[in-house]
């Protein structure tokens, strides 16, 4: 019997939970969250900071969420409120976890995804997302000023633009390289010295690494070889888990994704409804990998293999993005 482990934001919702508590409680949020994803992927993707992972973002504003007011209850309240599904999925996700056993494997925090599981009745015991408590830390007025102070200088910063061929630091313009290590000093050295550096220090968001971990225990403890897993992500806090299964002979499949969940990946899916993981699931059940690797569809969705030719590829990544922005808007959509 297969298994299926699904991220949320994107393959199965339009949220991207974080981002919009951002905007909705700091001031100019949108663009606050945009430079610290950014930051986030450069870390990530081109510096390869030793111990960093996709996704800690979500850590990284928690220092300053909590600065301009955020608490356990309004995040609980904004994520019941905001949730936004993918066409299709609140009736799918029910038949899913009926013909295999189907997880959630998400970077979002844990009050969004147990709202999703409140919706839709998925058992909150097959998802794995980050866990943050507000209410626990205490944030001095001392620390609230050197915050303050730290918020005015990153939001007007110039804006951060990551070159798409960047593979080392070494690659980038250095004033962008001196914006950049400014932060890396804002984050790991002020506030992580500070009390309120407990976000940082504690906090463990599931991205990256966690996410191919979190994988792996699920194999195990299910009894099932990781060639019988079908994952399913889209952005760059997928390509551990997306590689993982591709490596293992797995299904690895892009679903709407960046450039980072596609050149992980094996297979892609474009599709702006939900009703697609039920049928691939099944072809999956009923044939293998072999069955999808035979299965090319166009409409009313589109999957297929991703191509191995640069230039096919290249295209494929244009198209993808493309229609991720169609599906998840123009901000969301661009983000890492």
């Amino acid at each position: 019997m297969p298994f299926l482990a699904l991220d949320c934001e994107g393959p199965l919702t339009l949220n991207d939970n974080a981002f919009e508590y951002s905007q909705a409680i700091i001031p100019r949020g949108d663009k606050f969250f945009t430079q610290i994803s950014r930051f986030d992927d450069y870390l990530a993707d081109v510096k390869k900071k030793e111990g960093y992972k996709a996704g800690d973002t979500l850590k990284l504003i928690l220092p300053f969420l909590k600065l301009f007011g955020a608490n356990n209850r309004s995040l609980r309240e904004f994520s019941k409120k905001t949730l936004a599904f993918l066409p299709e999925i609140p009736e799918i996700l029910s038949k899913l976890n009926q013909i295999l056993p189907t997880f959630i494997i998400s970077t979002s925090y844990k009050p969004y995804l147990e709202a999703l599981c409140e919706v839709t009745n998925f058992p909150m015991e097959n998802v794995f997302c980050t866990e943050v408590d507000f209410d626990k830390v205490r944030l001095s007025n001392v620390e609230a000023k050197i915050l303050e102070d730290l918020y005015k200088e990153i939001i007007n910063m110039p804006v951060i633009e990551l070159p798409k061929d960047a593979e080392k630091p070494e690659d980038l313009p250095s004033e962008l390289l001196k914006i950049l290590n400014r932060l890396e000093e804002i984050f790991f050295n002020i506030i992580w010295n500070m009390d309120i550096g407990i976000f940082l220090r504690e906090v463990n968001p599931i991205g990256g690494f966690e996410k191919a971990k979190t994988c792996e225990r699920i194999s195990k403890e299910l009894a099932i070889s990781l060639s019988e897993g079908f994952y399913v992500g889209d952005s760059i806090t997928d390509t551990q888990a997306l590689s993982l299964f591709k490596e293992n002979k797995g299904i690895a499949l892009s679903f709407n994704g960046n450039r980072y969940a596609l050149r992980s990946a094996e297979f892609y899916a474009l599709s702006k409804k939900g009703s697609i993981f039920l049928e691939l699931s099944q072809i999956f059940l009923e044939k293998g990998k072999e069955g999808l690797e035979n299965f090319i569809k166009k409409e009313p969705y589109e999957f297929g293999k991703i191509p191995l030719q640069k230039e096919e590829f290249d295209k494929l990544v244009e198209k993808s993005e493309a229609f991720r922005k169609k599906v998840r808007g123009e901000v969301i959509g661009a983000l890492g």
